[in-house]
């Protein structure tokens, strides 16, 4: 069993300068390096095990991108538009479960979740912290969420997933 606290039971509050949001981007840029390091020698076994009927290792990184690509990317677009309310996330999460992650090649989809990983940096990046500033609610957290905000909630819930998959590899 995990001592990871799960994702739901994570409080929050998001009352740090928005000046830290080059830093928060840094964090997120380390996610995909960290994840190659964490995979690197582990067997197709430990890799496709599901401890009690949860998410692979392959999963939980197949989680990951497909977040990036179909949540935290159109999130930032919202922002950009100036939309006040942000998307809701699929809280079954049944594109994980009915993406067949385990049957995936371990170094293309890391090498995936790098590409998108970069491809939401490479937006982020030309971002300026007055639109790092830009505040639309957050569905689930029932909170007014700046962009440097979500930023933030993205990498603490990319070392979330980290910290699972080290949980299982260990």
């Amino acid at each position: 069993m995990s001592d990871v606290l799960p994702w739901l039971e994570y409080k929050w509050s998001f009352d740090f300068p928005a000046g830290m949001y080059r830093a928060v981007l840094g964090r997120l840029r380390g996610t995909p390096a960290r994840l190659e390091e964490l995979l690197r020698g582990a067997s197709r076994e430990a890799l496709e095990r599901k401890p009690g009927g949860k998410w692979s290792v392959l999963e939980q990184v197949g989680h990951l991108l497909i977040l990036d690509e179909k949540l935290h990317a159109p999130r930032v677009e919202q922002y950009l538009r100036g939309e006040t309310e942000l998307m809701a996330a699929d809280m079954t999460n049944c594109a994980t479960t009915e993406a067949s992650f385990n049957q995936r090649d371990p170094a293309g989809l890391l090498q995936e979740f790098r590409a998108a990983r970069e491809k939401m940096l490479r937006r982020l990046d030309a971002l300026t912290l007055a639109d790092a500033e830009r505040v639309a609610r957050h569905p689930r957290l029932q909170v007014p969420m700046r962009l440097v905000d979500l930023c933030y909630f993205c990498a603490e819930h990319d070392d979330h997933h980290v910290a699972v998959i080290h949980a299982m590899l260990k």
